[in-house]
């Protein structure tokens, strides 16, 4: 790990840009997620749950956009290790990124598009669990394979910066689980709740 970092220089505007980008998203949509559970500001504004959920999910889209963008600029405009530079790390790397792409996608699938872009804290919520693939693989399969998609995206490009800014995406997602995990649980115990009382 020292010797990636002795690659990496972490004052450089771009990279500092990454990061910022990196932790912002899970931020924000939190932030805002909660907001709109607690006040149904954003249901009220657009006339419908739905619709403010698909407004909301379209901008976590674009920050996306924005976060590869500055990932991707992060990378060019630092050294490439030379270690990493061959065909079997960036064969590795399309591998690693085939199955977080893999992940991203069969997530999106199985929970639609409110269940993916937080439709549970406008009140759409799910019949139940999702349990099938690739759920039945692990939990946060879309933090997860995303972050697997940075991981490749790093070994293909041969880049110190990259896998020091993929740990910040792992990061950012752990702590974005923690927050949100609880968080979620309890709004369907809430639903269980009032469906015994009916």
């Amino acid at each position: 790990m020292a010797r990636v970092f002795s690659y990496v220089d972490v004052t450089d505007s771009g990279f500092i840009a990454a990061v910022l980008s990196i932790a912002f998203n899970p931020f924000f949509w939190n932030v805002v997620a909660r907001w709109e559970h607690k006040t149904r500001a954003l249901s009220r504004g657009f006339g419908s749950p739905h619709t403010a959920c698909y407004c909301l999910g379209t901008v976590i889209l674009l920050l996306n956009c924005v976060r590869s963008h500055c990932f991707t600029e992060a990378m060019k405009s630092q050294p490439k290790l030379e270690g990493l530079d061959s065909h079997w790390a960036y064969y590795s790397g399309s591998a690693i990124m085939a199955v977080g792409t893999l992940f991203v996608i069969s997530s999106f699938l199985a929970l639609g598009f409110t269940g993916t872009f937080l439709g549970d804290y406008f009140g759409i919520l799910m019949e139940a669990k999702v349990t099938c693939f690739p759920f039945s693989i692990l939990d946060n399969p879309m933090y997860w394979g995303s972050t697997a998609v940075y991981l490749g995206w790093s070994l293909m490009h041969a880049s110190p910066a990259g896998l020091l800014l993929t740990a910040v995406v792992a990061i950012s997602y752990t702590i974005a689980v923690l927050y949100e995990g609880p968080f979620t649980e309890e709004i369907y115990r809430q639903k269980q709740k009032g469906a015994k009382s009916n």
